[in-house]
């Protein structure tokens, strides 16, 4: 071997092989050779990892430096004493290329959204001390997901040694399930990630709800940072006690905070924000053609912005001219109009079956138990909404149903909406994210 650097790289790949990938890399991806003697090894690694990694893999790293150097090394694990505790930190508290430009200085703020903007910045600055934990709620593509990046964004930038840790809730379920079928070092891998860190933030928490194992776990992630005075940051398209199958015990701490709302933006602000994008783009919408997309999309930030890249794309790559005509044509695209009507069904039953935490197979199957019937009739009166299919049409895409079937689902299901906000959201949520493409 030529070098230090090659050794390291040898021993790197002996442990990736020895261990799975989510364990090399949360303790041994960031850890560092500092010297090799001949006989002794010393390695730079945090002062928090330092106990776990050598109580629970230090048999991997002599191994793996067995196999390399072909001798027993002696292997010490320094902590660097001109360094804070936290700077290695998990790669999901890095601003990413796709999120810098979420920032509070982008967020258009409006009557809609002044008050969660105003909480999700307060907690920026003063973590743990202003609402903990902060719920932000409301409808798909209102700008949740923009607030919580801006958090992590703030934090950062005051702080790069802030250990925040950011991820959403079905990778969160993913997690839970691998460390089930993995076992106990996986799991404690796990648990030091979401439990040590300063800041956590989870974007779409609903996800976890009706996942027993994945709740349990939640509930001590939850607890053991509260209890430490660590700031969680918690969004979701329902406030806590409108999340089917919520435990009881979660929904009380997720409103033992603040919670905060954001509703469809109105028309002034869609205007503010079309003309942001438009700006950070470079390109100048006519006044009508801002006023056009301002008037026809109204319930989805994530479309209008859409709308002005499809704009912007089109006067790139073709040097069309800016009208009302392409921006009907943006509009089109990317609210889903140019789907097949089957694939657009296909999509309502599985947005459906992922809102009610159920299986496709279950709304279309023949089951009559009150969460699937409840979850049908849903999906039917979505699928009427937004297609021209007849009732007997749809009713294939559900086994077969007789046409009066699909037709008490439709007459149930409207008044329902008429009557609950919540119900209605929820629809809505299911409609917007069939047609996101």
């Amino acid at each position: 071997m030529e070098s230090l650097n090659e050794m390291w790289n040898l021993v790197c790949e002996e442990l990736k092989h020895s261990l799975n990938d989510v364990i090399y890399n949360i303790w041994f991806e960031p850890m560092q050779l500092i010297s090799f003697d001949g006989e002794k090894v010393v390695l730079s690694v945090s002062r928090f990892k330092k106990p776990t990694i050598e109580k629970q893999f230090g048999d991997n790293l002599r191994d793996a430096f067995k196999k390399v150097l072909g001798f027993d090394a002696e292997i010490i694990l320094e902590v660097p004493q001109d360094t804070p505790d936290n700077t290695e930190k998990d790669s999901s508290s890095r601003i990413s290329v796709d999120d810098e430009e979420n920032t509070f200085e982008t967020f258009v703020v409006g009557s809609s959204n002044k008050f969660a903007f105003a909480a999700a910045k307060a907690v920026a600055e003063e973590p743990a001390f202003a609402y903990n934990p902060l719920f932000i709620y409301g409808s798909s593509g209102l700008g949740k997901t923009h607030l919580l990046c801006a958090i992590k964004n703030a934090i950062l930038e005051r702080n790069p040694d802030a250990n925040v840790v950011f991820t959403r809730g079905e990778d969160f379920v993913n997690l839970i399930v691998s460390g089930i079928q993995k076992g106990a070092m996986y799991m404690n891998s796990i648990h030091d990630k979401f439990r040590n860190c300063d800041v956590l933030l989870v974007d779409d928490i609903q996800f976890i709800a009706g996942k027993e194992q994945t709740q349990e776990e939640f509930f001590h992630t939850f607890n053991a940072l509260k209890s430490e005075g660590k700031q969680i940051v918690l969004i979701s398209d329902s406030m806590p006690k409108d999340i089917a199958l919520l435990e009881d015990r979660l929904r009380t701490r997720f409103e033992m905070g603040l919670l905060a709302d954001i509703q469809p933006p109105d028309f002034e602000t869609r205007m503010a924000i079309i003309q942001r994008k438009a700006s950070h783009l470079g390109l100048e919408l006519p006044q009508d053609v801002t006023e056009y997309l301002a008037e026809k999309v109204k319930n989805n930030i994530r479309q209008l912005e859409g709308a002005v890249k499809k704009i912007h794309a089109l006067v790139n790559l073709e040097g069309s001219p800016i009208n009302v005509a392409m921006a009907q044509s943006a509009i089109k695209d990317l609210a889903g109009e140019g789907l097949p009507t089957s694939e657009l069904v296909k999509k309502i039953i599985s947005e459906t079956a992922r809102t009610f935490a159920i299986t496709q197979e279950d709304i279309t199957s023949k089951k009559k138990d009150s969460k699937t019937a409840k979850a049908r009739q849903i999906a039917i009166y979505a699928i009427r909404e937004c297609t021209e299919l007849t009732q007997q049409e749809i009713s294939e895409y559900f086994g077969g149903r007789d046409r009066t079937a699909i037709h008490y689902a439709i007459e149930k299901t409207a008044p329902m909406i008429e009557r609950d906000p919540n119900l209605r959201r929820t629809v809505e949520n299911i409609i917007k994210n069939a047609k996101e493409q």
